[in-house]
Formats: structure tokens, sequence, C-alpha cells
């Protein structure tokens, strides 16, 4: 049986990755750093194993005898402050595995990037042969999945590297249900007034273990979904939810001085605000994807937006999330 290492195997994409690895035959190794994650990842059905991916010795024992990496894990925050931790993590840490692959032979690595290595700066179309700008970004976050994913297309292994979009579904405790529990609470402050493509997690777990299975080696996808304006998006929650929501989005200038603010007040009371100026970028911005290279080479689906948020608000409200 194949022996894989998935690293956020207790994240969002992570879990769902681990479903699909264990539904395909693979036996998984799921690399952990607190006893309380350990729990999560048995009760998948995986295999825990102490590391991080900072920790390079951890990686060297954690890998011996893996045939296969998935590399989930990542820190997605866009507070300043917190910058060098998630450099450490998002280009130290691919540094680290990749090392260690290369050290233990093995025959793939599975990387999970993402639209942001393609950078704010790039207006338009995303597809894979669009360059990349996420090395001249002054948005760490965008600048460190640039890196990482460099260190993986330099690393001389047989890579496969999926690019999502904005990821909605079952099991998200932090990403966009935060939005939603904000509509359900009546306490959205506004909209912002950009666009966004929506990308189910259950399908992008199912189109990475399958570009493995079809050992896709050198290619990377892009995986979108449904486009749809944030307004568009915030109207259908408020609906299914059966909240009020604002019927118009913010301009781009207002939320931009507003998070610019909060960060300045973030700096003094050593909090992370709800919006920072790196975050008004992204929801000002039109996110425009095209997944057609996956869709007919890895059989992906783009799960349409109104059951992708259906099946988002029910599993909340089966965790207690929401009313």
């Amino acid at each position: 049986m194949t022996e894989v290492l998935l690293t956020g195997a207790a994240g969002f994409l992570g879990q769902h990755v681990a479903r699909e690895l264990l539904a395909a035959g693979a036996r998984v190794r799921a690399l952990s750093r607190r006893e309380e994650t350990d729990r999560v990842l048995a009760a998948l059905g995986a295999t825990p194993v102490r590391g991080d991916v900072n920790d390079p010795e951890s990686l060297r024992r954690a890998m011996a005898g893996v045939s296969c990496v998935f590399h989930t894990a990542a820190d997605t925050n866009t507070w300043r402050p917190n910058n060098d931790a998630q450099t450490r993590t998002n280009v130290g840490g691919a540094q680290n595995l990749v090392a260690a692959a290369r050290e233990a032979g093995v025959s793939g690595f599975v990387h999970t990037s993402s639209v942001s290595a393609y950078s704010h700066l790039v207006h338009g179309m995303l597809r894979e042969d669009v360059p990349q700008r996420g090395g001249d970004s002054w948005i760490n976050y965008e600048r460190t999945k640039f890196l990482a994913e460099k260190t993986v297309r330099e690393s001389g292994l047989p890579f496969i590297i999926s690019q999502p979009a904005h990821i909605l579904g079952p099991g998200d405790t932090r990403n966009w249900s935060r939005l939603i529990r904000l509509v359900d609470q009546g306490k959205l402050p506004g909209v912002p007034p950009g666009v966004g493509a929506f990308a189910d997690v259950r399908e992008i777990a199912k189109a990475q273990v399958r570009a493995w299975q079809l050992q896709r080696y050198g290619e990377s996808y892009l995986m979108g979904g449904e486009q749809a304006t944030f307004l568009d998006l915030i109207t259908r929650v408020g609906v299914m939810l059966g909240k009020k929501t604002p019927r118009r989005a913010t301009p781009a200038f207002a939320l931009r001085a507003y998070a610019q603010v909060l960060y300045g007040v973030s700096l003094l009371t050593r909090r992370m605000p709800e919006i920072t100026p790196e975050g008004a970028v992204f929801t000002c911005k039109e996110l425009w994807v095209d997944s057609s290279k996956a869709i007919a080479e890895l059989g992906y689906r783009q799960t349409p937006l109104d059951s992708l948020l259906a099946d988002t608000i029910a599993w909340m409200r089966e965790q207690k999330m929401i009313g």
C-alpha cells in the first residue's frame, strides 16, 4: 500500500485531501504538531506523526518510507507583524520539505499553492501560462506563495502544483465561514466591491489526488469556480439565512482607508484587525480564473455557487456555528 505524507492534514483543505487519499487506498501519514491535532487526524483514519515544517530533523523522520508528499500547510495571515513567521512557514517550510523529500527519494510532491502566487498585480483572466508576479508584490502572502512554488518547481522532484482560488465548503471554520457568521449575526459592516472565483474544497481535494494518480508531474493547475461579486455572494448568503444584507458594496477607496486606520490601531493594541490593508486589496480585486486545464485533464468540477453555499451553511448549522 502506498504511504503518503500529508502536511496541514487537520486544516480545511488538508482534511478533505486526507479523506480522498484514504478513499484511493493510500496510507496517510499526517504531520502533527500537537496532541489535540492527533485526535482529529486519527478520527479521519490517518496516522499522526509528530513534526513541523520548520523542524528539518522531524521531517526527515516523518519522511522515512514515504513515496509521495502532499503539502497543504500554509500561513494565510495578512497582518504585517506576522510576516516573518509567515515567511518561515511558507518559504522555509517548503524548502525544508523539499530537502527532506529529496533525501528520502520520494517519487512525487503535490504542492498546494494559490492564485495569490500570480499576485494582485496581474489583471484579467488567470491561466497557467500567465507570468506570475508574486515575487514583485508588497503583500507578504503573495510573495511567500510565489517563492514556495518556485522552490518546488526548482527542486528537481517530480511535482504537481494546484493553485486554488477562493475555497468554500464544509469544514471551513476560519475563512469564508467567518463572513457567513457575520451575516447570521447581523454584524456585517459592509461588502467589498471585488469579484471572486469560488472553488469547492471537495473538488480541489479530488483533483489533487487524481493528478497524483495520473502522475501529472511537471504540471500546474488553476482551480477556480463560479465567478461572483462579493455583493452577489453576500446577497445569496442572506437569502439562505433569512437575513438582511447591504444593498450596495463599499467603495474601494473607503474600504482601503478604513483598513489603513485599523492597521494603525492594531500596531498599538497588538491585535490583528478585522481587515488589513492587504486584505482590502484582495477583496477589492476582480479575480477571474480559467479552470479549463484542470477540468479537461483531471475531471475537476466547478460546483454551482448556490449549491456550494447551501452545503457550507448546512454544515455550519450541524456544527452549531450559526442558528
